[in-house]
């Protein structure tokens, strides 16, 4: 019979521990979402449902999309933070821990209010974005997307717009530009929803590619997530 060493159970446990403190602490660095004061992220793979009323809309999340153990609860909310991780979506899983820790992360954080006003993003662009542009007629892009440029005046001068079209209207996608301080910047979408309710989201610019596939995942998600068919 082979014996075990005794500190092998010991040294598997503080493996575990380390590996899932590493998966909160990337996790809350690399997105920064609004969370309440002194509480931090501790994921979960249980899949039971949480019920949710948002606005006017109810929603059934599943437990591994919500980062914060006291938003598991339930109830009436403002504002629903939650995770999810590329290509389709799903909830966090023991299986795939690792992408929360990668610097090329596949996680997508969203965020979804109620009773907060969005531009439609045709109109962002318009309105919020096209003043302070270098050059309104923008260049070619990565990924089928045109890049706009900011003045250096600009509070955006440090991010990129990467405008594309889908079948829904105009996608935009305010990007960190790419420096040897910062070589894993994020974008970040946000866009007026159904039931009266926003959604921003935020993912790291090297999943940039999947841009289109993205956009109709994010609708699909949350869409199944208000019972919409």
């Amino acid at each position: 019979m082979i014996k075990r060493s005794g500190w092998l159970v010991p040294l598997a446990v503080f493996v575990a521990s380390a590996c899932a403190s590493s998966v909160v602490l990337v996790y809350y660095f690399a997105f920064r979402t609004s969370l309440p004061a002194q509480e931090r992220p501790v994921l979960t793979d249980s899949t039971r449902s949480v019920a949710f009323s948002l606005g006017n809309a109810a929603l059934h999340v599943p437990a591994n999309y919500i980062p914060l153990p006291s938003v598991r609860r339930g109830g009436p909310v403002k504002e629903l933070g939650l995770i999810a991780i590329l290509p389709n979506l799903r909830g966090y899983s023991l299986d795939e821990a690792q992408d929360f820790t990668a610097n090329d992360s596949r996680i997508v954080a969203l965020t979804l209010r109620a009773g907060q006003t969005v531009l439609p993003e045709q109109d962002q662009f318009d309105q919020l974005y096209a003043e302070q542009m270098q050059d309104p007629e923008g260049q070619e892009g990565p990924f089928g997307l045109k890049q706009y440029e900011f003045r250096e005046g600009s509070a955006y001068r440090a991010k990129d717009l990467l405008v594309g079209t889908t079948d829904n209207g105009r996608t935009l996608l305010l990007c960190g530009k790419i420096t040897p301080e910062n070589m894993t910047p994020s974008c970040l979408r946000v866009m007026p929803l159904m039931h009266g309710f926003s959604l921003t989201y935020r993912f790291k610019r090297a999943q940039l590619s999947q841009w289109q596939s993205m956009d109709a995942a994010v609708r699909g998600l949350i869409a199944a997530f208000a019972g919409v068919d």
